[in-house]
């Protein structure tokens, strides 16, 4: 059931990149030095940010903008390639979006477009200070909600290497990955407050090559999020919680999604979520396929839905309850799952009923309930196939007819 998985050559290739590149020596453009930023938290650093990118981008050989240590006031900005050679971004300032949520007109506030051969480290901050924008951002009000910003956005970016950067208090989601190739993102900081609503660690979409490495995502939503068309996708070795676990989706919300296929995630740590080892789709609505998501070595410290296929996902109550999901999901895997749910149903597979779970595999389960009651394990609409120690015994509990909503 292992997909072959092209990530391994993908990220040599990274490697040789930025080795080649650091041996030609870079042009830097200090944004302080050379372009009059200033770090009193007050001055706008668009400009000079924004200007020190143009430059950089223009120059023939490696280049790299630096963001010195201080603290910057950033309204927003929007770096574009193509460049001409390969670029390097070292921040280590803190960077802080106004707090205030109209600002912005748009979901943007750090975003770089049409970029390739470009690497971002010196374990800076990016401090999107949502504390206001999560008092008014509920499931009622949607227009607040869409000119929200996201922390830092990368769209049609390839080749490259994202390490040492913490992204804080994002008003939405922290990191969205679109249209992205062969894209590594490593030993990254996210944090935001349990109650803060929308703020996905790291959300991904129609991007192939995506590697999520040794990272700790503390958040009020999904520590990583993977949306349709992603494809080849390594996740490991992250700490994730408070949040929503690791979820595959949602998917089957909107007309003409991509498959998702082959994504795997291994030697993480969750820790009081909501979920952990999750696929969610939309009851009725629109079509789509999931296939080769393999979930291995996991550790889960009380977690309240450890392993979860909910194809029944209805946030707030408001989708087709009783129509089957029209999303397709085959050749899962569960194995070396580890630790304890904080409520007795450690496993739950809510499947459809139109088109039911095809191979789906628990292997090697061991998930303690912290409570006073067994640990159970539900099966709606699948049979799963199993080997090794299994704790709960698979499918051993009763399904409600009502199964209970998930965030």
């Amino acid at each position: 059931m292992a997909p072959h998985l092209n990530i391994v050559p993908s990220m040599f290739v990274l490697l040789l990149l930025f080795i080649s590149a650091s041996k030609v020596q870079s042009d830097a453009f200090d944004v302080v030095a050379k372009f009059g930023a200033k770090a009193d938290g007050k001055t706008d650093l668009s400009k000079p940010f924004l200007d020190a990118w143009k430059e950089a981008c223009a120059s023939v050989t490696p280049s790299t903008v630096v963001i010195p240590k201080g603290t910057y006031l950033l309204s927003k900005v929007n770096l574009e390639g193509p460049c001409k050679a390969p670029i390097e971004i070292n921040v280590q300032g803190t960077i802080q979006a106004p707090a205030d949520p109209s600002a912005f007109k748009d979901p943007n506030w750090v975003r770089f477009y049409s970029v390739e051969n470009f690497k971002m480290f010196g374990g800076g901050i990016f401090d999107g200070q949502g504390s206001i924008a999560y008092e008014k951002n509920t499931c009622e009000n949607r227009e607040f909600r869409s000119k929200l910003p996201v922390n830092i956005r990368f769209d049609f970016v390839s080749n490259a290497l994202i390490q040492d950067i913490t992204s804080k208090d994002s008003k939405l989601f922290h990191i969205n990955v679109f249209a992205c190739k062969n894209i590594t993102l490593e030993r990254l900081k996210i944090e935001a407050p349990d109650e803060s609503p929308n703020t996905d660690g790291i959300h991904m979409g129609k991007s192939e090559g995506v590697n999520i490495i040794a990272s700790d995502i503390k958040t009020g939503d999904d520590c990583i999020s993977i949306g349709d068309g992603t494809k080849n996708m390594v996740i490991k070795e992250i700490t994730c919680g408070p949040g929503h676990g690791i979820s595959i989706g949602s998917l089957g919300k909107f007309q003409n999604e991509e498959p998702v296929e082959g994504i795997k995630i291994s030697n993480c740590t969750i820790t009081n979520t909501s979920n952990g080892a999750r696929i969610k789709t939309w009851p009725g609505e629109h079509g789509g396929a999931v296939s080769e998501i393999h979930f291995e070595d996991i550790t889960m410290n009380n977690v309240s839905s450890p392993i979860l296929i909910d194809q029944q996902y209805c946030p707030w109550n408001k989708c087709k309850k009783n129509e089957e999901s029209k999303v397709k999901l085959s050749n899962i895997s569960f194995k070396n799952i580890r630790g304890t749910s904080a409520l007795p149903e450690a496993i739950k597979f809510i499947c459809s009923g139109s088109s039911p779970c095809q191979n789906v595999e628990l292997a090697d389960i061991d998930i303690k309930h912290n409570g006073a009651e067994p640990a159970t394990s539900q099966c709606l609409n699948v049979k799963p196939i199993t080997s090794g120690k299994l704790n709960p015994i698979p499918c051993s509990g009763p399904v409600p007819k009502t199964p209970s909503a998930t965030a």
